[in-house]
């Protein structure tokens, strides 16, 4: 069995319970050897998070202490320019060249795909796994649905075992989390307890990080 490794981005804005349950569900149900998750330092489809690259990782590194193979990447803070997911899976097919990619993305980033640079190469350096509700699908008829159903593999055993380009559909309990919501709270100087690790709340406290 060849060696498999998951990528997770985000901007990770603070990092949550919502993004470590998808990371782990990804990992034990593909049977991941190791799971990346990767801050996004300049996000190209969004504005600069106020909050530094260098914090957001270092908000990562202390909700992922103790993890099971989950790690913290930080790749893409070593690149100057946008950070692109595509020059990220360059990196990565450089650096494992013989190793299974598995790109996690959810519903609505996936739909959005076209948006994203160079997205029709995305499937020559991964395989992508679409992390969804259980209640939710996708738009089979879109330019990315066509692209779903050219490269779909419906059988989860059969996917581990791709290397590249293929596609899959995980369903994940995600839990209703939102870093935008958890800025909110912390401004309103509301409690954020349970939303995210006792660690990063500590490490929001002490650099008084998102208030107003």
């Amino acid at each position: 069995m060849m060696h498999s490794i998951g990528i997770l981005g985000g901007t990770f804005d603070p990092v949550h319970y919502g993004h470590l349950r998808v990371a782990l569900e990804c990992k034990e149900s593909l049977g991941l050897d190791e799971l990346r998750m990767l801050p996004c330092a300049r996000p190209a489809h969004r504005d600069q998070p106020n909050v530094t690259a260098e914090q957001r990782l270092a908000m990562l590194k202390l909700a992922l202490e103790g993890s099971d193979h989950i790690f913290a990447d930080n790749r893409e803070l070593k690149r100057t320019g946008l950070s692109y997911m595509i020059d990220t899976l360059d990196s990565y097919r450089s650096e494992f060249p013989r190793s299974a990619l598995f790109l996690i993305v959810g519903s609505d980033s996936f739909q959005s795909l076209t948006t994203w640079h160079q997205w029709r190469r995305l499937l020559d350096f991964s395989n992508i796994v679409i992390a969804v509700r259980p209640e939710s699908g996708n738009n089979r008829l879109s330019e990315v649905g066509m692209l779903l159903s050219e490269h779909f593999v419906g059988e989860l055993n059969e996917f581990r075992g791709k290397k590249t380009g293929h596609i899959f559909e995980l369903k994940v309990s995600q839990l209703d989390i939102s870093s935008t919501e958890i800025r909110k709270l912390v401004r309103a100087n509301r409690s954020v307890q349970y939303l995210l690790p006792e660690a990063v709340i500590k490490y929001i406290t002490d650099n008084s990080l998102y208030e107003e």
